[in-house]
């Protein structure tokens, strides 16, 4: 009886300070910043199966972001816009778990000139009102990379070499076009679908054949490879709801988590 007693006594005192612990958990998130719309939504219904986890998420280039995980930045999970480094995280002995591929991105020619917008790359990089054509910064950005492997492809690379401004991740190129930094540009499908960008302007989608697939991957870190929290996102990404969003925001999601 003394020793039932005691464990409610200590079941009593140990409670509150174990639901403080569970309410103060916290997850977080670094994320290729084509994602930013899509995984706000698959959030917000993540969020409301765990009231009491706090969901931080930072978005940025997959090159830096990658780069501060090795510098011992305290994410959880990665989701990097392009597998190789997803991989290469897990090599280096950084991720707990080998890169998982979530989707495959695309890129869009965009501009907020409609007229500009509906010509093809090929046009609307030689078009004389085109004085400025924004892309992610190809040194560490994956859509930076197959931008320009498909102005490459197209014989166009010397030809916009001299318009470009580059964004320090996809996002900001997209950012550039739509204050008209510049007239137009290549940036994440994704992004062209969001809703502030939806219906300025313009878009078409790039054939994916003029560069390597952007195959995108997740891992979970070092730092997040005791978190529940990692794993129980990983598994709600791969719930029909959230793929019906990731498809919506122009996402081969047919590899699944």
């Amino acid at each position: 009886m003394f020793t039932r007693r005691l464990s409610l006594l200590l079941t009593a005192f140990l409670l509150p300070g174990a639901l403080r612990a569970q309410a103060a958990q916290t997850l977080t998130i670094a994320a290729a910043s084509d994602l930013r719309f899509a995984l706000d939504e698959v959030l917000q219904g993540f969020r409301a199966t765990r009231p009491g986890l706090r969901v931080d998420v930072v978005y940025g280039s997959t090159g830096k972001l990658a780069t501060q995980i090795k510098q011992g930045a305290p994410f959880d999970l990665f989701f990097a816009a392009d597998r190789a480094v997803a991989q290469d995280l897990h090599a280096s002995g950084h991720a707990a778990t080998l890169a998982q591929t979530y989707a495959v991105g695309r890129l869009a020619l965009w501009s907020t000139d409609a007229a500009l917008g509906k010509l093809g790359l090929d046009d609307v990089v030689r078009h004389a009102a085109v004085k400025r054509f924004a892309i992610a910064n190809p040194e560490h950005a994956p859509y930076g990379q197959r931008a320009r492997e498909a102005l490459r492809t197209r014989g166009l690379w010397d030809v916009v070499s001299p318009k470009l401004v580059l964004g320090d991740n996809v996002s900001q190129a997209a950012q550039f076009v739509d204050s008209g930094a510049a007239q137009a540009g290549i940036v994440a499908y994704a992004l062209v679908l969001a809703p502030a960008l939806v219906g300025k302007g313009a878009w078409t989608l790039l054939p994916a054949a003029w560069h390597s697939p952007l195959e995108q991957a997740f891992v979970i870190t070092r730092h997040g490879a005791a978190s529940g929290a990692a794993a129980d996102f990983v598994r709600h990404l791969a719930l029909p709801n959230s793929q019906t969003v990731m498809k919506r925001f122009g996402f081969d999601v047919a590899a699944k988590p």
